[in-house]
């Protein structure tokens, strides 16, 4: 919702770069602890609770079916009550839920602490609200802002992951968990405060431009409800598209250790890599979120897809630690276009529904993190081998490039935000 209050003229910082910055923080942390941080957790996790690859990734994957189904609820939620709430609260549940974690001692228990405490808060806050808030805040550069939020997430799969993995090494992995669920509260909480949810709310307009009526003018965009989203081949396309990218990338983060462990590499040395994926990322984020704002978005994920693809080929056949460097450098490219996926999204159906059509397109797009870390994790149990599962990821890359290069822009007539 875009709450109005009466226009003034900025001053001093823009207060949206306070918002970038709190929704950086709240995403490092969300990122390394369980985004990136599931990879840490993923064999001890196997192996004192005697679980398979299998059973273990389904685990991953319910969260995210989870995720698909409470989206288009989180996205009103979010889009009504605004985000500083939403954070707030699920950061405060995904704390306790990180406590909880440490104290179980069953697959069933790992279920559901997992799934109806840490995946439920975290799914419905974190990335959804920070990226909705961010949307919301700029319009001109909103490919950058996003690219410093998204980024984080980076920030945190470079800094925080290895941190936890070093916990999981010296302490075991349910020390671990608490310490994550006390990072949470110590330091999402307060940044959370931080969040207002529109520019509006404050009496300012996105990026900081004055009032007036240039400044009204030069913020006229799209803005779709969701039944004028949903009535658009733009929506159903940007949803397959965003399945294949979201699905494939997330799978090899689920097994990134697994795989590296299957590669020949020590557990540590796959979780430094997979920090190294996560480092790059931050970079070429900021690049693509810059290039996101002069170029046609579609076009850069595409080409950002296919490099994917050579990077798989590249894992595929990888024999020694050079090639596996080689292969991260590589897949770092896709890393760093996740910022132009939400990006697009704001572009083509506006700021004002921003979570809830985002929210309803992860009823569609979410399942591919449901299906493919299940898919490998069976084929790993049956073959002891990934090798048919990067196959299949290799060409859902290539398929992700045909979607996203004729991916164009719904039609709609452009309406200046109100004043």
């Amino acid at each position: 919702m875009l709450t109005k209050a009466p226009l003034r003229r900025p001053t001093g910082v823009f207060y949206g770069w306070w918002v970038v910055a709190a929704c950086a923080v709240i995403n490092a942390l969300g990122g390394g602890i369980h985004f990136y941080g599931f990879s840490v957790f993923f064999l001890p996790l196997k192996e004192d609770l005697q679980l398979t690859s299998a059973a273990t990734a389904l685990v991953f994957s319910l969260s995210r079916a989870e995720g698909a189904i409470e989206g288009p609820l989180a996205g009103y939620l979010i889009d009504r009550l605004g985000a500083r709430v939403m954070l707030f609260a699920g950061a405060s549940v995904v704390a306790v839920g990180y406590l909880l974690l440490s104290q179980t001692d069953s697959f069933l228990g790992f279920v559901l602490v997992y799934l109806l405490v840490i995946s439920l808060a975290f799914n419905m806050s974190f990335g959804a609200a920070t990226m909705a808030a961010t949307t919301k805040w700029f319009v001109r550069r909103r490919s950058m802002a996003l690219a410093v939020v998204t980024a984080a997430f980076g920030v945190g799969g470079a800094a925080v992951t290895p941190l936890l993995s070093l916990a999981v090494r010296e302490w075991g992995w349910r020390s671990a968990a608490m310490i994550a669920g006390g990072a949470v509260a110590v330091l999402v909480l307060p940044a959370s405060l931080l969040v207002r949810s529109s520019p509006e709310s404050m009496g300012l307009r996105p990026d900081g431009d004055g009032g007036g009526a240039q400044g009204a003018q030069g913020h006229a965009e799209a803005e779709f409800t969701l039944t004028e989203a949903v009535h658009t081949l733009a929506f159903w396309l940007l949803a397959a598209a965003t399945f294949l990218r979201i699905g494939v990338f997330g799978s090899l983060i689920v097994h990134f250790v697994p795989i590296m462990v299957w590669k020949g590499q020590d557990q540590a040395s796959g979780a430094f890599l997979l920090a190294a994926l996560a480092f790059l990322g931050i970079p070429l984020r900021l690049l693509f979120g810059w290039l996101g704002d002069r170029f046609y978005k579609p076009s850069l994920i595409a080409l950002g897809l296919g490099m994917a693809a050579v990077a798989l080929v590249i894992l595929q056949y990888s024999q020694a630690t050079w090639q596996l460097w080689l292969f991260v450098v590589v897949m770092a490219v896709s890393e760093g276009i996740t910022v132009l996926n939400w990006a697009t999204l704001g572009d083509f159906f506006g700021r004002r529904h921003f979570a809830t059509i985002r929210g309803t397109m992860g009823l569609i797009f979410t399942w591919g993190m449901v299906i493919l870390p299940v898919a490998a994790g069976f084929i790993f149990d049956r073959t002891q081998s990934y090798s048919l599962a990067l196959w299949i990821f290799t060409a859902l890359m290539v398929l992700g490039v045909l979607v996203w290069a004729i991916l164009r822009p719904p039609r709609a007539r452009a309406r200046p935000q109100a004043t």
